[in-house]
């Protein structure tokens, strides 16, 4: 039940920006217990000025290739889960498509599981 946005700078070919999305998908499955099917991802590319972050930010060295992560989820993750899906994430991305793990910045955004409506006007979990 992830909605996964994805932000970056404009210019990637259409196969590295795939593997961005395929790599998150298998990771919240291999860490999340994300069923099969349940993908809602939106990747945007920008320009520079409307992709803004820092270069150095807690001393971490960010190039052009950052990758902004954004999870929308039910707070029904444990911490321990959410750092395997840190990792996770990050080590998929720098294997394919080669992002580096300074380029790779995650956050998740917690709600209730009564916060979501997957059609027909429901609020499915909770029903």
């Amino acid at each position: 039940m992830p909605l996964v946005r994805v932000s970056l700078l404009r210019g990637k070919p259409r196969p590295y920006r795939a593997a961005i999305l395929e790599n998150i998908y298998l990771a919240m499955r291999e860490t999340f217990n994300v069923p099969e099917n349940d993908r809602f991802m939106v990747l945007t590319e920008h320009d520079p000025e409307e992709l803004v972050f820092s270069r150095d930010y807690m001393d971490i060295d960010r190039s052009d290739d950052f990758v902004l992560i954004q999870l929308t989820i039910s707070n029904t993750r444990t911490q321990e889960q959410k750092n395997a899906l840190f990792a996770r994430i990050v080590e998929r991305l720098g294997k394919d498509p080669g992002v580096r793990p300074e380029d790779v910045m995650i956050s998740l955004v917690e709600g209730d599981k009564g916060n979501w409506s997957f059609g027909h006007g429901l609020a499915q979990y909770v029903m």
